[in-house]
């Protein structure tokens, strides 16, 4: 089937091909049965064909490629559990109409990996309506997400993901198990929404807007940046002890937090 299958550069599709690595992510959740599964570019199966071993009680396979939705299809003819649905990913995730309690999984394209994890952590209600998810990234954007404070990885996204979410590195996965092969190396990771947020922002856009300002220099102190949040209202934080000369990557995600949570307080 691959040969038949010719990968879109401009989707970002690289197929996953390695068996043990298929096997080894549908591992990952030790409660699949009988769960409703989201995937996330389900190509040209392999991964799909996996998860349905472990009796699901429905896939919904997100597929934005018209062809490949149709060799989904062709696939799983004669199987009543696998829903292809040939539509973009942001699309899908606006109408959520499979209910809660979700499992989702996906080898996300590179080009969109992390405007999708951000629209999956950044809904207003919380906790949302899946349980987990098992995503892979390319690697040197897993290590964004993991890092901490002190390092050179450290930044945005690291600070969004860690405020509503638990995540593990699951295992990395080589370029060679791809097809095509990828020029950079992958990473598995899970994440599981926290059922009680310590630092109770109000709209994560704010947390973002915040980061991203203080983020904008990030060689630089964080004086002028902080100011351009607080202007005259910069005692407002005078409260958490900040060291003005620090920069950005210097700072704990929790430091953020309550930026956030103080400059929700000026703005409303």
């Amino acid at each position: 089937m691959i040969s038949k299958i010719f990968p879109k550069k401009s989707l970002g599709q690289n197929f996953l091909i390695d068996k043990n690595v298929i096997r080894k992510i549908v591992k990952i959740p030790n409660f699949l049965e009988n769960k409703t599964v989201l995937e996330i570019g389900s190509g040209n199966g392999n991964l799909t064909n996996e998860i349905l071993k472990k009796n699901p009680k429905k896939i919904i396979a997100i597929e934005k490629d018209k062809n490949l939705a149709i060799v989904l299809k062709d696939r799983f003819i004669k199987t009543n559990k696998v829903e292809v649905v040939n539509d973009d990913i942001f699309n899908v995730l606006k109408k959520n109409i499979w209910g809660k309690n979700i499992i989702i999984f996906g080898n996300l394209p590179y080009n969109i990996s992390t405007q999708i994890l951000a629209s999956l952590i950044t809904y207003k209600k919380w906790p949302p309506w899946y349980d987990c998810m098992i995503l892979m990234f390319q690697k040197e954007v897993a290590d964004r997400i993991l890092a901490k404070k002190n390092s050179r990885e450290f930044g945005r996204f690291a600070i969004l993901c860690s405020w509503r979410t638990e995540i593990k590195k699951e295992f990395d996965v080589s370029s060679n198990c791809f097809y095509p092969k990828p020029k950079v190396d992958s990473t598995m990771l899970s994440f599981y929404p926290k059922k009680k947020i310590k630092y109770k922002i109000k709209d994560p856009k704010n947390l973002e807007f915040i980061t991203r300002i203080l983020f904008s220099n990030r060689r630089k102190m964080i004086n002028k940046n902080l100011i351009k949040l607080f202007g005259k209202n910069i005692t407002l934080i005078k409260d958490l002890n900040l060291d003005m000369r620090s920069r950005p990557e210097e700072i704990s995600s929790e430091v953020f937090y309550k930026i956030a949570i103080k400059y929700e307080k000026l703005i409303d």
